[in-house]
This record gives structure tokens, sequence and C-alpha cells, in this order.
């Protein structure tokens, strides 16, 4: 691929719902830019953007993929994000870098969750945007209905561009609203311009009003212009046009088929004329050795910088390290530092990714998007840049997994490489995470939901060829107890020559510390027991409160006493008095009215305004206790409950069910609680029968 300076480049990121078609539209343009002969079909499974065989097989997009389209000496990174939320990772990695964002909206199916979840991204970044409605050629299909509902949510700013022309019940043509002319498209592929037709003349009357208004609010010249009756010219509409898109004042609508290739040509040239090149952009790090702001702006008279944000790890295609280069200009066999990592990377060749394809470049300039193959140390969110002129910028914020499951080696002896492989899939994926959780002897995989866990379970087995189990995951219960009792014990033990004895009476009660395990004191008078014996019996009881005598869960906030007792001059040690301790740790401990606790999280769920009840309802009936509510962005409501982690299971599924989507949860532990007698006992009965089984 060509080289291309900051000006000629434009980074946009594709967003919306899961279906509304981003990777087809990513294949008309990439047909009719001249990069392939034909378009390929989600269906089919042969698409430039999803060629994981998870993707094909599912028909969906599972990961970002970067398509660069070259278009009448521009080039236009473009971003192809995975619409359903369980990948939102992807889809915030690729926001990172993007400049401006095209929304999907399918004219058949109108806004959907997707659909304001992007929105809203957008507003997080301040970045500008258009929307583009797809699937015009079908005739269920309206987009003045999506315009007046996107009006209804985002005000005047929303601005069709275009209006569809339909002859037959067949998508034949639109009328620009600037240029107020009506084009057919024709069989070769152009179009053929012609009168407006009638029954367009009104809405085209109110679109050029609204577009007439923005232009007009851009200054006072323009503003005094039009309530004086005067008219823009063309140059004039684009060029205020251009202000308005690029702060967000006006976001385009815009409309086309993806399968009949119609809409691109205008969406291309509407990319060009209103999206900001890099250069137009503000992008600002931190020198480490000064602590002072380094201003990169995209310059490429600046020292070289870079920021990953994102890595592929593939068995197949190796591994690269998406980046943006943030200033300078990068060339093969540069050395570049890796501040957080405090390392040298060589860079070696530059590549462009093209889906799965990687293209060598001679150089890639400030603004642009590429691939460095094979670095050693640096991961996903690193910045890079020259020793003489270290910097550091913003890590993108990636959504933090809540949803966990266990999972074990189906077969024996895959362990290592079921590791191996998540290890370079946590790597790819920031919103994937394995925990080795001894306490409850278990390994847990986190992520966004549910499906995301399935579709790696599915990935080990396809590309790694390691299959695993997923399973509800074994919650951290803990053990107390409510009373205080006394008791003793005596370890003896003789089987010839020297025996081992060792004798302690103790007493039980709850420390009020529910932090900490145990407190152990010790109130021996008169050599019963000998001081150098006092550490054994910690030990001892230390040990014991590792695995409860209840259900051998952990045990916390008991204070145990050591009080009397008596030794064997001879027989006597450690070890004996260790055992006695711990003996009578689990005698006393079952004697002091012994209880489960379980673990309580404090919850926020997030849900527009018509689900709280829903929401609140499903709630009560996994015991949460609602604390609060709070009105959050307009139309949503943040709800505050205390819920034990048991109740947590497969949450995100309902939360799912119940709002559409909408709903977004977090949380995080609270502390621990009395479990009711019935969980408790089904819990009991659960660890005895796991430890019979093994």
């Amino acid at each position: 691929m060509n080289v291309f300076t900051t000006d000629k480049i434009r980074n946009v990121v594709l967003l919306g719902h899961g279906g509304s078609g981003k990777t087809s539209l990513v294949e008309a343009m990439a047909y009719l830019a001249g990069m392939t002969n034909r378009m390929g079909s989600v269906d089919n499974g042969n698409t430039l953007s999803d060629f994981d065989k998870e993707e094909t097989k599912r028909h969906f997009s599972i990961r970002t993929s970067l398509i660069p389209i070259p278009w009448e000496g521009y080039k236009v990174n473009i971003l192809d994000t995975p619409g359903y939320f369980d990948f939102v990772g992807e889809a915030e990695e690729a926001l990172s870098v993007a400049d401006a964002a095209i929304i999907l909206v399918s004219g058949k199916a109108g806004i959907e969750t997707g659909t304001k979840r992007a929105w809203d991204m957008c507003e997080k970044k301040k970045l500008p945007r258009m929307f583009f409605v797809t699937d015009m050629d079908d005739d269920n299909a309206s987009f003045r209905q999506v315009v007046q509902d996107l009006q209804e949510l985002y005000g005047k700013k929303i601005a069709p561009f275009h209006l569809p022309i339909r002859e037959n019940e067949q998508f034949v043509g639109y009328v620009n609203v600037i240029q107020q002319k009506a084009k057919r498209w024709n069989d070769k592929g152009t179009v053929d311009k012609f009168d407006v037709p009638d029954y367009s003349q009104e809405n085209l009357s109110i679109c050029r009003e609204a577009l007439l208004e923005a232009v007009a609010e851009t200054s006072e010249e323009f503003m005094d212009r039009y309530f004086e009756g005067d008219e823009f010219s063309e140059d004039e509409i684009r060029s205020a046009l251009r202000v308005s898109v690029y702060d967000g004042s006006i976001v385009p609508v815009l409309m086309g088929s993806n399968i009949l290739a119609r809409g691109m040509y205008t969406l291309m040239a509407d990319i060009i004329k209103y999206f900001p090149s890099p250069d137009m952009c503000k992008c600002a790090g931190i020198n480490t050795i000064n602590n002072e702001v380094f201003e990169a702006d995209y310059d490429f008279s600046k020292p070289k910088s870079a920021y990953i944000f994102k890595t592929i790890v593939d068995p197949y295609i190796g591994k690269y390290s998406l980046i943006k280069v943030n200033s300078g200009v990068l060339k093969p066999e540069d050395v570049l530092y890796n501040y957080h990592r405090d390392t040298d990377e060589k860079l070696g060749k530059l590549y462009v990714l093209c889906g799965s394809k990687a293209e060598e470049v001679k150089e890639l300039h400030a603004g642009d998007i590429g691939a460095l193959a094979k670095l050693t140390n640096s991961q996903t969110t690193d910045s890079l840049s020259t020793r003489k002129n270290p910097v550091t910028y913003i890590r993108a914020a990636i959504s933090k997994p809540y949803v966990y499951l266990r999972y074990k080696a189906k077969n024996k002896g895959d362990e290592d490489k079921i590791s191996q492989a998540l290890a370079k899939l946590t790597a790819e994926d920031l919103t994937l995470k394995s925990v080795n959780d001894s306490e409850n002897g278990q390994t847990l995989l986190y992520g966004i939901t549910g499906q995301q866990l399935e579709i790696v379970k599915s990935i080990l087995m396809e590309k790694y060829k390691v299959d695993i189990e997923l399973m509800r995951p074994r919650i951290a219960f803990r053990e107390t107890i409510r009373k205080k009792s006394d008791t003793e014990y005596k370890y003896k033990k003789q089987s010839g020559g020297h025996g081992q004895y060792g004798h302690v009476k103790m007493t039980f009660e709850p420390s009020g510390d529910m932090e900490t395990p145990y407190i152990f004191e010790q109130t021996v008078v008169g050599g019963a027991v000998p001081k150098n014996y006092f550490p054994a019996v910690e030990k001892g009881i230390a040990e014991a409160v590792k695995s409860g005598p209840m259900a051998a869960y952990p045990v916390i906030g008991v204070k145990a006493v050591l009080y009397d007792g008596s030794y064997h001059t001879v027989d006597s040690s450690e070890m004996a008095f260790k055992v006695a301790a711990t003996q009578a740790f689990k005698k006393g401990f079952m004697d002091a009215s012994p209880v489960l606790l379980e673990p309580i999280a404090s919850l926020k769920v997030v849900v527009p305004d018509s689900y709280t009840g829903d929401v609140m309802g499903d709630l009560n009936k996994r015991r949460a206790r609602v604390m609060g509510m709070n009105p959050i962005d307009t139309g949503y409501q943040e709800i505050l409950a205390d819920i034990p982690y048991l109740e947590l299971y497969e949450y995100d599924t309902r939360l799912n069910s119940m709002t559409s989507g909408s709903g977004t949860f977090s949380y995080e532990f609270a502390r621990y609680e009395q479990a009711p007698e019935e969980v408790a006992k089904k819990e009991i009965e659960e660890r005895e029968k796991r430890e019979a089984e093994e």
C-alpha cells in the first residue's frame, strides 16, 4: 500500500447494533474502491472483516477489524467493530484511536439498544459522527421514521443530507439536500440527474431549512444574511457544515443499500469532506523526564511516538501490535522505548493490516494506523516513543468484566496448554481474565457476558485444540461462631520409645473483628503449658482456620484463648501441642453455635426509567436489598442494592432479557452476612458430596 501523509488520512470507527450492516458496508466500500472483484457476505462467511472461523460460523463480528480503503488519493482507515455488547472492549479499543464515527442503523429495524450505546460512546469521546441508514433496498425500510426517531432522541442537530427516492417499490436514487438535486443510479454504477419528484419537495424544504439554520449559526455574518433572506452558495454551506460536523453541532444522516452497493460513493465523499484528518485533532501525552505535557497533535515533525491500541495473537497469522502513530514518521528498523516496561523495542518491518492480511509499508506518518510484528514485551495500551523524548499516553478505559464461570480441562494433561492459550486470548481481549482461586480450589474465567465466555471455550477448541468445561463457580463462603465455648483436648500417642503428648484447655468466642481469621491469646498461669509451646498452639489454630469444621470454608472472627493444659517432660513436643490445638479448635468451634457466612456485593444497575420496576422486582427475588435509586443520564436510573454473590449467577443474561440489552451492572465486595438456614444447609450438603467424590 502507498504511504499517505497525515492530511490525507481519515480514521473512522463503525459502530451500531449487531446486525445493522457494519461488515457488509465495509465490503461494499472495498468493492467500489477496487480492492476486491466481488463483494463477500456475512452469510457466506467470506468478508474481509469477519475472517476468524468463529465469526464465519456465528455470522457476526467478535473482534475489531482494520480495513484501510484508498479513495481518490485519500486513505480511510475503517475500524469495523462488533455490535454486540459481549465484545464492548473491542469497540472501546477502536474508539481510542478513531477521529470520527459512523453509527449504522438498519432502516428496517430502526433505533436499537446498540444505536444508543454507540451514541453514548461517541459523546464520551466527543467524536464527530454521522449516521448511515442501511437496508434501504428493503420494502419495510423507513428512512423518514429513523430520522424522526433520531431527532426525538438527539434534537435538531440530526440533519439528513439525503432523501431516498423509490419507484415501483425499488430504491432507485436520492435527493441531495445541499444541492437540491435528484439523482438516479444507472447500470454503469454512476448517477443520472433529474428533477426532484413532487412527493419529495415538502421533505426537502424541511431538511434544507434545518441545514440553513445550522449554517447561519456558525457566524454572525451568516446569521445576518440568513435573516435578510440571502442565499448561501453551495461552497459556503459545505464549509460551514464542515465546522459544524467537526464540533458535533450537526450530525449528518446518510443512507444506502450495502447489498446493492448504493450510497457508498456519497458516504465516502462525505467522510473525506466533513470528517477531520488527524492533524486537525488534539493528542497529548506526558514527557516522563520533566512531567510536562507533550503536545503530539499528530505532527510529523515532532519526535516519534505511538500508542498500542490492540494486540492480535493468532496461531495462524502471528502476533501483531496495532498502533496509531501520534507524532513523527515511523520507519522500518526504528528502535522505540516503552516507558511502561522500561525496554527498547526494535520495530523491524512496518505493516498495514487489511482484515487478516498484512501488507508491508515503507513508513507510517503521524495519524496513521498500522501494525508492528512480534514486539517482545509491549502490550495493549502501552506507549512507544524515543528514549530522548519518553512519552506516555493515557491508557484507554476498557470495561471491567464482572461475569465469571469456573472452568477446568476436560482432558487431563491439557492444563498447561489451556493456560498458554488463555494467556494469548487475554492479551488480545482486555475484558477477559483468567484467575486462580486457590482458596476455593477453582480456576475462574471472567468476561463481559456468559456468551463471550462460551465463545472463548469454542475458540480454545477450534484454534488451540483444547477443551474446557464451564461450570457454576463456587462462592467464597466463610465460617464463624456466635457463642462462647470451653473445650479441652489431650493428644496422647505411644508407639515405642518417645511418645507424643500435648494437652490444652481453650475457650473460643466471637472476636468482633470480621476482617481477621482469628485472634490468639494465652492466660496460662503456673507453667501448666510451657511458654515455648505457645507458638505451636497458635500454629495449630492458624492451620485449623484455613478450612473450617462446618463446610471446609475459611474461618473468620474467632478469638481463641489458651488458659490451661498440661505437658510431659519427655513426650511433649511442638507437634503434639499443634495437633492438640487443631483438634480443640474443631471441637470448640462446633460447640460455639457455628454459622456459615455468605459474601454480599454492593451492586449498581443502570437501566432506562421504563425498566426500573422489572429490575427491582427481580432483585427482590434474588434476596437483594434495594438501598436507593439515583437519576443519572437523561432517561436512566442507577439502582443501588446489596445482593448475595450466590444470586449474581447468570444475572447478566436476566438483565439483558429484561431490558432488551440496555441495562448494565457492576459490583464490588461489601461484607459477609449470615447465610439463611436453607442456603447454609444446601452448601454444607454440597461440600460433603464433593468431598465424598474426591
